[in-house]
């Protein structure tokens, strides 16, 4: 059977770190091209529907740390903490693979894309699920240390923000419309990039109450990835329209 290996988790956290970087130095002064920053004259092939595509793409970050569960033997289900902190990982993904898909009402996703962050989230599942499943050593009473109460409860409120700021996106546009209207209620009366500000939120959370390197490597890629994307929209919000709230923030409330 599968046995844990240290080293290997610290190199799979050390490449996330450095995708981190490298995915903010490509993308914090050019947005990724998709969605309301793609190129106006681009061609639409090669690309699939945005329901199928968020499916594919988020489906491998929900299998791998189930598959290794059951590849485990004996299963793992004690200590409490370590159980708790898997289903964690794995009931954000699947809403972001069974529910979410079902309602998005996003512009068709480029196949490269798609690909990349397919690739992406087979890395990352596999990394958090094997350290916990495999590596991970918790007290018995984890359950009420200070880090993973406090985790927890940052992890549920971004979690919540980042659900509700998706459900008021979707509210924008009737089926079969693509135009891009200016975000209202919630967070983002105070930030444009409500629903990343809530998964960046979700996700440190998740690093405070595992208190793993895994998990904080996965916390910075978030906030290099989706922050400068938090970011554009704010730019383009600005630009695209004439009222829009000029109170508002790009990621962080009142600061940002």
């Amino acid at each position: 059977s599968m046995q844990c290996f240290p080293s290997l988790v610290l190199a799979l956290s050390s490449l996330l770190g450095a995708l981190a970087l490298l995915q903010l130095s490509l993308y914090l002064r050019v947005p990724s091209r998709y969605g309301k920053h793609e190129e106006r004259l681009c061609r639409p092939r090669g690309r699939l529907p945005a329901r199928c595509a968020w499916f594919l793409q988020e489906l491998p970050s929900f299998l791998v740390p189930a598959l290794l569960l059951a590849l485990r033997s004996p299963p793992r289900l004690e200590p409490l903490g370590c159980r708790l902190l898997c289903c964690l990982f794995c009931w954000h993904y699947f809403y972001r693979t069974f529910i979410y898909p079902f309602f998005t009402r996003g512009r068709p996703f480029p196949l490269q894309l798609l690909f990349f962050g397919t690739l992406f989230c087979i890395y990352n599942g596999f990394l958090q699920g094997y350290y916990l499943i495999y590596c991970a050593e918790y007290p018995n009473d984890w359950c009420t240390d200070i880090r993973f109460t406090s985790g927890l409860l940052l992890f549920l409120l971004g979690m919540g923000i980042n659900i509700h700021s998706d459900l008021l996106l979707r509210q924008l546009r009737k089926p079969g419309e693509v135009i891009y209207k200016i975000p209202q209620g919630g967070l983002f009366t105070y930030v444009s990039g409500a629903n990343y500000f809530g998964e960046i939120v979700e996700w440190f959370g998740f690093a405070i109450a595992t208190w793993s390197l895994p998990a904080f490597a996965f916390a910075f890629f978030t906030l290099c990835c989706i922050g400068p994307r938090a970011y554009h929209h704010h730019r383009y919000y600005l630009k695209t329209f004439t009222d829009y709230p000029k109170s508002r923030k790009a990621l962080i409330p009142f600061v940002f």
